[in-house]
């Protein structure tokens, strides 16, 4: 766990340097179309599904706002596009049971409801945000509390972590920014698995099992444990992805489960607030966004009764739906995964 801990901080680092140094048009080009927040929400979605991991993408971009390469502003709707991207992996879990019809459906609802969730939280705090900026104006005034000299609005300046030495010697040692970057993000990555695994297995896997049960009696313990959980393996994706066979074989109803799958999508924002701890004070707003969109969202819908029961309706009547055709589960993967954030790409294009 400390080694995985040493490479995510060292990957980050490697990150925003490698980034600093970046000036080719491609990278220009993807940064220019940002400016574009439909296209940067799209954006987050596609590289979170391809890739699936949300840690990874929200890391990247804490790396991106550090290195003075995207604003704020870009940077919030891409990791709202990383939570709804991550959610396909649960999705594609429930797609073991597809030929046991009765746990095929209880499983795609299980798969389907966390999509559903963060497409809700979504379309309820884009719109604020870029009307109002919710979120970045929110998350500048508290970052303030930990870098009060910061404007978030001149040359950014960041802080140089113990790795620095080894990072700007490789970056020199390359001397090509996208090589770098790849590299970069390929550690944060395995460094990110690493993590999640060691995490899972030391303290976990069988812990899990044994606590299932009880965990998922209360609203209030299933949602505080689904937060714990998650922010220890750093991970929605193994979360959710547990949780999805506990429903398909009737160990717990998705109404049960649900409050945990709301949990793990707070949980997850402790890797972006990693990614900050030595960046710029920009990048911990960033975190801060992360952290209080989610929040916001579990808030909102949980709060009152007919949005926190219409995740659930709509999962389950999209298990039975799919029973009934198979096809209609992979179509809906293709389509909200994939096809339809590729078209909205290209006809929001300035």
């Amino acid at each position: 766990m400390l080694l995985a801990l040493f490479l995510f901080i060292f990957s980050i680092d490697l990150l925003t340097v490698s980034l600093s140094h970046m000036n080719n048009s491609v990278a220009q080009d993807l940064f220019q179309a940002t400016r574009n927040p439909f296209i940067s929400l799209f954006i987050g979605l596609l590289m979170t599904a391809l890739i699936q991991s949300s840690s990874t993408v929200t890391a990247s971009v804490v790396a991106v706002v550090a290195a003075g390469n995207m604003s704020l502003d870009q940077a919030v709707p891409m990791v709202m596009g990383a939570n709804i991207g991550t959610t396909l992996t649960s999705t594609l879990v429930s797609f073991s049971y597809i030929m046991k019809k009765k746990e095929f459906k209880r499983a795609l609802s299980a798969g389907v409801v966390h999509d559903i969730f963060n497409i809700m939280t979504v379309l309820i705090l884009l719109p604020l945000e870029l009307n109002f900026r919710l979120l970045s104006g929110s998350a500048i005034k508290l970052a303030h509390f930990f870098a009060p000299d910061d404007n978030f609005t001149g040359p950014v300046v960041y802080n140089k972590v113990f790795t620095r030495p080894v990072t700007e010697w490789i970056s020199d040692t390359i001397n090509i920014p996208f090589v770098t970057t790849i590299l970069a993000v390929f550690i944060v990555f395995a460094a990110i698995k690493i993590l999640a695994t060691s995490v899972y297995k030391a303290f976990v896997s069988d812990s899990f099992k044994e606590i299932s049960n009880m965990i998922f009696k209360k609203t209030w313990l299933s949602f505080i444990y689904g937060v714990f959980f998650t922010a220890a393996v750093q991970s929605s994706t193994v979360t959710t992805s547990l949780v999805v066979p506990l429903v398909a074989t009737k160990k717990v109803t998705l109404k049960k489960a649900f409050p945990f799958i709301v949990g793990a999508n707070i949980g997850t924002t402790i890797t972006a607030a990693l990614a900050a701890i030595y960046k710029s004070e920009a990048a911990i707003a960033l975190a801060i966004a992360h952290f209080l969109f989610n929040t916001i969202g579990a808030i909102i819908i949980l709060s009152f009764p007919q949005l926190r029961n219409l995740p659930v309706r709509l999962a389950i009547y999209m298990g039975k739906k799919s029973v009934k055709s198979r096809f209609l589960g992979f179509a809906y993967i293709l389509l909200t995964f994939f096809i339809i954030p590729f078209l909205l790409i290209y006809f929001t294009q300035d």
